[in-house]
């Protein structure tokens, strides 16, 4: 797969994770990324920026990295640490690649303890979500399962309560978070799906005062999760 961006870059070599090659533009002059190709002996191919944006089709801050496709964790591999209160993040088929980027990086700042999306029908994590999520995506676990619904039901055998998004339900502040917690958030154009919703043990809704009558993906999620983050406070 490739990366690109500095603060991807930065964040994987910070890291020592795995890279096959880096692709820079001529005239780059970060000079921690440089030095740290330098000395992980990583191969480095030079191009002229016509050349790089041709290969990168999206701003790439003139640094392209090859590395290993993502490596998905397993559902039980998203535990909280010791202590704390269970809090998970579903994405019922997000198909736009800057809001699963936009998602991982609040996720990652807001400590959650993992991301479950499907196999199918749903964005993957490539080179837009990566640049998009600023890095963060090196620090948060994503899970991808082959059936939503059965899940969602593993998850209650393990204690969580099922919170989805929609424009019917409860208001978003009137809901009591302090139990383990799996926030479901559903597609930018139909939001949960059928089965999906009727899984969930509340349905939380985000009021809206203005003549626009649904929030982005991406907003929505930072919302419901920096709320269950202050209800829990």
């Amino acid at each position: 797969m490739y990366v690109y961006g500095k603060n991807v870059a930065t964040e994987l070599l910070k890291k020592n994770k795995k890279i096959y090659k880096a692709i820079i533009y001529e005239n780059f002059n970060d000079k921690f990324i440089i030095s740290a190709l330098q000395n992980l002996k990583i191969p480095t191919k030079i191009m002229t920026k016509k050349q790089i944006d041709e290969f990168a089709k999206g701003n790439h801050q003139g640094i392209i990295l090859s590395i290993p496709d993502y490596e998905f964790k397993d559902l039980d591999d998203l535990t909280p640490e010791s202590g704390q209160l269970p809090f998970i993040v579903i994405l019922d088929h997000i198909e736009d690649p800057h809001n699963f980027g936009a998602i991982i990086r609040t996720c990652e700042a807001a400590g959650v303890d993992g991301i479950i999306i499907p196999k199918d029908r749903s964005v993957d994590v490539n080179s837009t979500v990566m640049k998009t999520s600023a890095g963060a995506l090196e620090n948060i676990k994503i899970c991808m399962v082959t059936n939503l619904n059965n899940t969602i039901k593993s998850l209650k055998k393990k204690g969580y309560w099922i919170v989805g998004t929609d424009m019917d339900g409860t208001n978003y502040d009137e809901i009591d978070y302090n139990v383990p917690i799996a926030l479901i958030i559903g597609n930018e154009g139909h939001g949960m799906s059928r089965l999906t919703k009727e899984s969930c043990d509340f349905i939380a809704k985000i009021p809206m005062k203005g003549k626009v009558n649904s929030l982005n993906a991406s907003v929505a999620t930072g919302i419901m999760i920096y709320e269950v983050l202050k209800n829990r406070k």
